[in-house]
């Protein structure tokens, strides 16, 4: 059980605090959360981290600065990819996209390849591996186009990828110096591809002592504490298993992955398996994928169709989070944005499918279709069984992005040619490190042509070290969805019973509306919830751990965010309780739009953790009591 935390971490440092590889920041007001977005220096200068495809982690900063001192030349910016075919797609993203925007710019790239000191490291251990870095440079102001690819696909290094670099770099390259004002013979050089360099750290250097346990907490037993101290003199094998194992329980194949005894063995080769518990029973370890974020496999997912079938436009069904929209509106041909995801959508959406099959017979009038099962942050549940109808109609693939449900809550993969998740969240938990996943259908129509394309170009470039992290994290992922599932749904019982929605009939009410699937397009969700009778556990499923508020007036939402005993950040899924004001988060440059489809200004989500249940709704109550006094005075 956790403690729930009443606004523990500072402005600006890691959510939970000193974990050096955070996916959250703490945000503890409603004002710092504005200030973020307007760049108030009070806010921004205090940020020592942030949600890592919004804010550059600052191990990966410091990597660029010297890639940058090294290679750039007349003010030219560096952003760092783990592949050549990574790298090349963002030179093109910001040569095309700079042209749309009126102002066309080149990009070039370098490739580093860094290997440690032989003599100084096991070459069978994580340690002893080579660190491969692609460097793509740009003129400095177009810095915002080149960190639209990186927000957008998630497919930038990793922050203990770009720890390891700078590990395996000699001093000599971390010292300041200045930039050259026009490419050098070396930058030249690598610039025209082909070119490898190999640094090594130098012979004399001596192995680092091993750190002292006095900046982070230590984790729940010694096998844990080992691997967080000391994970790259880890085999080279368990980063394998780690993806083996991970690769089985997302697929739903592992016979028994309930007690620790299990778990060590679920990533050994030849381990007997099982028929998929998903809800579609061919699934197979080998129809997942693993990406370094869950929005590099949503990129990945819309990438697959754009080179496997014929390319369209797509529909972005429901009000998504904001990357995903992003995604289909800037590369490929575009897409159809049906935003409230209710049944009027599909009847939207049959009259766009009519249009484009009479204009175009015997090409599908669309390419995929993308939607959240639930959708973040209004948490709707589409009616999936009419969208395959139209899909097998017309021949468009359907991709479900899981994250939210997951499926210990709901089996979605029936109604999907493509299943994605941000593995970041509830699958991890513990906020330190991030992960995407993709699966097949193998009952999709076009299941051969997407395997066949998607085998033939898929990289693993999800880094080694963080594989191990997360598939740790995973293991007892089942047991937390329950825990989580029952908190929130207590949680949204009692918020429920005090909104206008739930009839409260006082005068001073502050809650206008409790987004949540029990609540909201609930015959839809609850069609896809797992019953008791088809569960792997005997548990039926629940309604996962984030709901949202919309308040009656800004005040009450402002109040009621300030008040909340709990971290403030963004992300969702923790173990922990975390709150933000996600439209100002998310949207605050376009606040009008995203109002259109029922995304508030003052909209508070809440990502549900473990906490003593009563300490969480004491909690949630005198944020509540804090708002509905804050009604009654007419607080502005």
């Amino acid at each position: 059980m956790i403690t729930l935390q009443a606004n523990a971490a500072a402005l600006g440092t890691s959510v939970p605090p000193h974990t050096p590889h955070a996916i959250s920041v703490s945000l503890p007001t409603w004002r710092d959360n504005v200030g973020y977005e307007e760049g108030d220096k009070r806010v921004v200068e205090r940020m020592v981290t942030g949600y890592p495809r919004f804010f550059v982690h600052l191990t990966i900063q410091k990597l660029a600065a010297i890639c940058e001192q090294k290679y750039a030349a007349g003010g030219e910016r560096a952003m760092l990819f783990p592949t050549k075919k990574i790298a090349e797609q963002c030179r093109v993203f910001i040569q095309d996209r700079s042209r749309t925007l009126g102002n066309p710019v080149s990009a070039r790239l370098v490739h580093l390849l860094i290997c440690p000191d032989e003599d100084l490291v096991n070459k069978e251990s994580i340690a002893g591996t080579c660190a491969d870095l692609h460097i793509v440079l740009f003129p400095g102001d177009s810095f915002f186009v080149a960190k639209e690819f990186w927000q957008h696909t998630g497919m930038g290094i990793s922050s203990r990828l770009a720890e390891k670099c700078l590990t395996l770099l000699p001093e000599e390259l971390k010292e300041p110096r200045l930039r050259p004002t026009s490419p050098t013979a070396t930058a030249n050089r690598y610039s025209k591809g082909g070119f490898t360099k190999h640094y090594s750290a130098a012979a004399k250097k001596t192995p680092s002592p091993p750190p002292t346990a006095t900046t982070e907490d230590v984790g729940k037993d010694t096998a844990v504490y080992l691997e967080e101290r000391y994970g790259r003199n880890l085999p080279l094998t368990a980063a394998s298993f780690a993806k083996r194992a991970m690769r089985r329980r997302l697929a739903g194949v592992l016979l028994c992955d309930s007690v620790p005894e299990c778990q060590e063995t679920a990533g050994q080769e030849g381990l007997t398996v099982g028929p998929s518990t998903r809800g579609v029973k061919d699934v197979s370890e080998t129809d997942v994928f693993l990406y370094p974020t869950g929005m590099s496999a949503i990129w990945s997912a819309h990438q697959l169709a754009l080179n496997a079938l014929t390319p369209a436009k797509s529909i972005c069904f429901g009000f998504p989070y904001t990357d995903t929209l992003k995604i289909l509106q800037k590369f490929g041909p575009g897409c159809h944005f049906l935003g409230h995801g209710l049944d009027t959508d599909i009847d939207e959406l049959e009259k766009i499918l009519e249009e484009g099959a009479k204009a175009n017979p015997g090409t599908p009038p669309i390419l995929s279709l993308f939607t959240e099962f639930p959708s973040n942050p209004l948490l709707r549940s589409a009616n999936l069984p009419r969208l395959r109808q139209l899909a097998d109609k017309y021949g468009f693939i359907i991709v479900i992005d899981e994250t939210i449900g997951t499926f210990v809550n709901v089996k979605v993969i029936q109604y999907a040619d493509i299943v994605v998740s941000s593995l970041t969240k509830v699958f991890s938990g513990a906020s330190n490190v991030m992960g995407g996943s993709l699966i097949l259908n193998p009952q999709s129509p076009h299941y051969n042509t997407l395997k066949t394309k998607l085998t033939s170009t898929y990289e693993d470039v999800f880094f080694d070290e963080d594989a191990i992290y997360m598939e740790r994290n995973s293991r007892d992922f089942k047991q937390r969805i329950h825990l989580i599932n029952s908190n929130a749904e207590a949680a949204c019982d009692f918020l429920r019973s005090r909104s206008v929605s739930g009839g409260y009939p006082n005068a001073n009410v502050a809650i206008k509306e409790v987004w949540y699937p029990k609540y909201i397009t609930a015959e839809h969700y609850d069609h896809c919830r797992i019953k008791i009778s088809g569960s792997e556990d005997g548990k039926a499923g629940g309604y996962g751990g984030l709901f949202s508020l919309t308040f009656t007036s800004k005040a009450a939402s402002q109040t009621f965010f300030d008040n909340l005993p709990c971290y403030k950040g963004p992300s969702l899924g923790t173990n922990f309780t975390l709150a933000c004001p996600f439209t100002i988060l998310a949207h605050f440059t376009e606040l009008e739009w995203a109002a259109r489809y029922g995304v508030e200004e003052g909209l508070v989500r809440v990502s549900v953790g473990m906490e003593e249940r009563e300490a969480l709704l004491k909690g949630l109550e005198s944020a509540l009591v804090a708002a509905e006094a804050a009604v009654a005075t007419g607080s502005a």
